[in-house]
């Protein structure tokens, strides 16, 4: 972290530790001393064990890793409509038989959860009649984080450092976003210039539209830069749901490559007694020997669990998929069959089974078993994950 972000970071914590000193004789005081009293601290903890089995030769073929997050957030009360936010993570390791990408252990698979404490979220937020914006470190999810996303199924999170501003009237919302550094998942940094618009439209209680506009100019890895601009749907007809989106990627700025690639998702489902099946297609093209890029979307959501696509082949992916979904005794089931495959040079990548089961204990605990089983053809090696995780919240 540059010296910048500890300072901005520092004010903020300062401001949410001091702020009754430096208002005690202030006429403001008793409006401050309320905020923070209305303050709301959170304590959340996760435990998980992740068990990577992958083929690789000359190299360790398994890893295991045992880590908790530990999680304390505060959220001021408002006064003058402003308030105050505060998030800190502690990720530990009991078991580190795994390649965190921080670590130096590159004999092992990867589990892209090091061990650190950050300042998950800091900022300031002004929040009045329908407007808000968020200025400091802060989560930013859009729409089904398919382009920007928290990536929150890792221990440590992706988040934003900027400005933030939202709107919202009757059906109408509009978000838009500054920022200048991102903090990845493994805690490195990507610094730039990013604008991350979305406006949305509630047709009526079936039917949303929204469109969206991401230009991306990294300083660092100058083949992310990019703009992508494009368009997503949500409907309900009576019992089925369609999802749909588009999108068009260019390069930016320096990026050294020039293309064009096309996005495209459709998905239709509909219940069936106590079964939910989804079924869909995604395209995330290839252009001139390069793919569309999505560098800030939550990935682990796509293309599979055991994440064999975190970065977009050069040659494109489609991705045909069916879900079903349903619950035995409290306990809620979901399968995924993926069927990947090039968008160009007709390349079988494989096809990959998730299967999670996941049951709520209460308001406080829950438990989650979850497997990948991805197996390769003509890229990549076979892998399999699972992962045992229990969670608590206060």
């Amino acid at each position: 972290m540059n010296k910048n972000k500890k300072i901005t970071l520092s004010l903020l914590t300062t401001a949410i530790l001091a702020a009754p000193t430096a208002f005690a004789d202030n006429s403001i005081a008793s409006g401050i001393t309320e905020a923070l009293a209305d303050s709301k601290t959170n304590l959340s903890f996760r435990a998980r064990y992740e068990g990577v089995d992958q083929d690789r030769a000359g190299q360790d073929d398994r890893a295991d890793a045992l880590t908790i997050k530990s999680r304390i957030t505060i959220k001021t009360g408002s006064y003058s409509n402003f308030s105050l936010g505060l998030e800190v993570d502690n990720v530990s390791a009991l078991i580190d038989d795994y390649n965190s990408k921080t670590n130096g252990q590159t004999q092992y698979p990867v589990i892209a959860d090091p061990t650190s404490t950050d300042v998950n979220q800091g900022f300031i937020k002004y929040d009045n009649n329908g407007f808000s914006t968020i200025v400091g470190r802060q989560r930013i999810l859009h729409n089904n984080q398919r382009f920007v996303g928290g990536v929150g199924w890792r221990q440590n999170e992706q988040t934003y450092d900027g400005i933030r501003a939202q709107y919202k009237a009757g059906a109408l919302s509009v978000d838009y976003s500054y920022i200048h550094n991102i903090n990845g998942i493994t805690g490195g940094n990507s610094s730039g210039d990013f604008h991350l618009a979305n406006l949305g439209y509630k047709v009526n209680k079936n039917h949303k539209i929204s469109a969206f506009a991401y230009i991306l100019d990294f300083d660092a890895g100058a083949a992310n830069s990019s703009s992508t601009y494009g368009a997503l749907y949500n409907g309900k007809f009576g019992a089925v749901v369609v999802n749909a989106s588009a999108a068009s990627q260019t390069d930016n700025s320096d990026n050294p490559n020039s293309y064009t690639a096309t996005y495209l998702n459709a998905e239709v489902g509909s219940k069936f007694g106590g079964v939910i099946v989804l079924g869909g297609y995604e395209l995330l093209g290839s252009d001139n020997g390069v793919g569309f890029n999505t560098p800030l979307a939550t990935k682990h959501k796509f293309q599979g669990w055991a994440d064999k696509f975190l970065g977009t082949p050069k040659n494109g992916i489609q991705d045909i998929y069916l879900t079903v979904k349903g619950a035995v005794s409290g306990v809620k089931l979901s399968a995924t069959y993926h069927k990947l495959t090039s968008d160009v040079n007709s390349i079988d990548y494989g096809n990959e089974l998730d299967l999670v089961a996941n049951y709520k204990i209460n308001k406080k605990y829950a438990v989650l078993v979850k497997f990948a089983n991805y197996s390769a053809d003509n890229y990549l090696t076979d892998t399999n994950k699972l992962w045992l995780q229990a969670t608590a919240k206060f």
